[in-house]
């Protein structure tokens, strides 16, 4: 006998996710910019009302849409994503502050405190030769430890707290506290041999 079970928010949001890593999947293996649209199409208002918040500017905001989806097009195939949903997110916020401190006479930019620890990799994502400098971190990343790079892509780049990082990685809660900092380290260092400065 087979019991019709409810399916809880959690459960759907659960099933949302899944479809979206296997998009994510099917987009890195094949390059298809089909798939990545079908992918993308599901947030695009998310995004729009992410842009729109910063700039204040329908049209500026429109443009930022197709503009983050240029960047997802290799952004995409190089990171490790376990939340598209909030990996957009940050990728979006940090579009608008690059893009804010682009067009400001204004150096400083505020940032969510809570965004990073400390300010080091911050100021990478804003710097004028915030191209260049994205593409050496996303080389650094790559160089990292298996267990170093999850850890810091998720505390980072996908905002979560060490016992999501833990949770998620399987990882024991103080492994993942000496991964987030050596990993931090060994980022810094890699960044700086490879700045030329």
């Amino acid at each position: 006998m087979r019991f019709i079970k409810n399916t809880s928010k959690k459960e759907a949001n659960g099933d949302i996710a899944n479809d979206d890593l296997s998009l994510v999947a099917a987009y890195q293996k094949s390059g298809d910019l089909e798939v990545l649209g079908e992918l993308y199409n599901k947030y695009m208002h998310l995004v729009f009302g992410v842009c729109f918040n910063y700039f204040k500017d329908e049209e500026q905001s429109k443009d930022a849409v197709m503009q983050i989806f240029e960047e997802l097009v290799t952004k995409l195939r190089i990171h490790q994503v376990q939340n598209f949903k909030s990996w957009l997110h940050v990728l979006t916020r940090n579009h608008c502050l690059m893009a804010l401190r682009k067009s400001s006479k204004n150096p400083t930019i505020a940032l969510d405190d809570n965004f990073m620890e400390n300010d080091e990799l911050v100021h990478l994502d804003i710097d004028n030769t915030k191209e260049t400098q994205l593409t050496i971190m996303e080389k650094c990343m790559e160089t990292l430890s298996e267990e170093q790079r999850k850890s810091v892509d998720l505390f980072y780049l996908q905002e979560k707290c060490y016992k999501e990082v833990a949770e998620i990685t399987g990882y024991d809660m103080l492994k993942v506290k000496s991964y987030i900092q050596n990993g931090k380290r060994n980022l810094k260092i890699c960044i700086e041999k490879n700045s030329g400065q």
